[in-house]
């Protein structure tokens, strides 16, 4: 199912949340809305959901216009930050709970909340109360719950936020999974880099209420449209006056054509990854992400003169 927002604004009081805001989703795509904190992606979410309503503009779900229309009526799921379970109830309760009030039969109810549970890995919890599972298993969890009433799209607000880095990247394979198999448009709000580049196909850049670029995940890593973009998806560094990705930079042990010359300063290692910071002839400070491998060959350490060449490097933006 196909969305469209159009001219979408929205103010809180003097705060400008979204400005002059359009967007395309298509049908069985996986979006993210990626952004700095109060950059308005969420609100835009809230707004697709029907949890707010615009100032001005439109959302059309499917060619029809749901701008006004209550949120039970846009066949919808929405996922929280915050599981919002029912703590009283169990997993199978909370799962049922939107076909319940739907008044749907009894057998055909069992059959879909069990039908969900396996899908989330979840039936053998179904008599459980939710503070008896994990932090990743509730999520799990509340994503079934907004499954069970067959929804044509379904939006998630930071759903893995709230969990600690290792769960976050088993969701996140796990959501990537899920949403292959199941093909339903969905449309996912997250401040974590990582996390849209592996899990999306598109990606929306939100800034100051403002959408900055619109692509997938290799164009807009690639190709940024501007420096924020390129700030904000990745790491960068900058040399000769320009913005460029650390990765990018080919570091020499002896003088090369067009070549600047470079000292050590500090030799930082992460996991299998060297990080070297670096001053040039030029007074320009560097910084370079080399593998273990690579630090070992050329026999880094602080003091050391070395060559940087970025002649390989994609297009870089200027620095600001």
């Amino acid at each position: 199912m196909s969305i469209a927002v159009t001219g979408i604004n929205k103010r809180f009081g003097d705060f400008v949340a979204l400005d002059n805001v359009s967007l395309e989703v298509p049908t069985g795509r996986l979006t993210a809305l990626l952004g700095p904190s109060g950059g308005g992606k969420s609100t835009l979410l809230r707004i697709i959901a029907g949890l707010e309503f615009p100032d001005t503009g439109t959302v059309e779900i499917e060619g029809l216009q749901a701008t006004w229309l209550p949120p039970q009526k846009r066949s919808v799921g929405f996922v929280f930050q915050h599981y919002a379970a029912f703590k009283h109830l169990s997993v199978f309760r909370n799962v049922a709970f939107g076909l319940e009030i739907r008044r749907k039969p009894k057998a055909e109810i069992r059959k879909r909340v069990m039908e969900l549970l396996e899908l989330v890995h979840l039936e053998q919890f179904a008599d459980r109360l939710p503070s008896q599972l994990s932090g990743g298993q509730r999520q799990r969890m509340a994503l079934a719950r907004a499954l069970a009433v067959q929804p044509e799209v379904l939006l998630l607000d930071e759903p893995f936020g709230a969990l600690d880095a290792q769960v976050r990247k088993e969701l996140r394979d796990w959501l990537r999974n899920l949403h292959d198999e199941m093909n339903v448009t969905t449309i996912f709000v997250t401040h974590d880099q990582e996390e849209a580049l592996e899990v999306s196909d598109e990606i929306v850049v939100i800034n100051g209420g403002r959408i900055e670029q619109v692509g997938s995940p290799d164009d807009l890593y690639d190709r940024p449209a501007n420096d924020f973009v390129m700030k904000f998806l990745g790491p960068v560094t900058t040399l000769d006056g320009r913005l460029i990705r650390p990765h990018d930079i080919e570091v020499l042990p002896a003088p090369g054509d067009n070549a600047v010359e470079a000292t050590v300063i500090k030799l930082t290692r992460v996991g299998y990854e060297v990080r070297a910071e670096l001053k040039t002839s030029q007074g320009s400070e560097p910084w370079v992400q080399l593998t273990r491998a690579q630090a070992e060959d050329l026999s880094l350490e602080p003091g050391r003169s070395v060559w940087l060449r970025t002649d390989n490097a994609p297009k870089t933006l200027a620095a600001s």
